[in-house]
């Protein structure tokens, strides 16, 4: 069976969908799948178009658009259809997987996607390398232990420890754990032959 997805953007529902629906019925469509979305948001009807479909049928689009907004979601969707048996088939590229050249059309986009993912994390990888050389890179802190000391004062002060975590503004949880930290702390350290510092036995979130 034929099966057809047409996608229309929420700045031309009327006239994109009109046209990809004729298109798609012309190319010989017998089930129509039609979407007002854009490609970013949930894709129900695309969703419904992939379980409708069954082995030895074709999911048929006007243009790759209809599918993802990048190479990457294109070959996320083909790939699914393929788990199952279904061929895809774009109209204005002429490309159709049920015939070797529109694999082999597929298997070149894999490559692509492949290789704009390891660029960008090629990429990232050297801006942290980067910023770290140039002392611009600390990582992220984590917010209770930024505020340990302030926990502590608090708490010395004899301050609940659920008017502590409001006031400072982490949870209760957080503040139990600064301070059953110090108090471990502070156990170690009066052990007779106790040399240095304690290591923290927790990590605050």
């Amino acid at each position: 069976m034929l099966i057809g997805l047409a996608r229309a953007s929420l700045l031309n529902v009327i006239a994109g969908l009109e046209e990809q629906k004729r298109d798609l019925l012309s190319a010989g469509v017998e089930k129509l799948f039609c979407e007002q979305t854009t490609s970013v948001r949930a894709r129900p009807q695309l969703e419904a178009a992939i379980e409708f479909a069954r082995e030895g049928d074709t999911l048929t689009v006007t243009d790759l658009s209809g599918l993802g907004q990048s190479v990457a979601d294109v070959v996320a969707v083909q790939r699914r259809l393929a788990d199952k048996g279904v061929h895809l088939r774009v109209l204005n590229l002429g490309l159709d997987t049920r015939y070797d050249t529109g694999q082999v059309i597929m298997d070149t986009m894999l490559t692509i996607s492949q290789f704009e993912k390891q660029i960008i994390l090629e990429r990232w990888r050297e801006g942290i390398a980067r910023a770290k050389t140039e002392g611009k890179f600390k990582g992220r802190t984590p917010t209770a232990f930024a505020k340990a000391d302030e926990v502590k004062r608090l708490a010395a002060t004899g301050l609940a420890k659920c008017k502590i975590a409001q006031q400072v503004g982490i949870s209760k949880r957080s503040v139990f754990r600064i301070l059953s930290d110090r108090a471990a702390r502070q156990e170690i350290n009066t052990r007779p032959g106790h040399k240095g510092q304690a290591r923290s036995l927790s990590r605050f979130a």
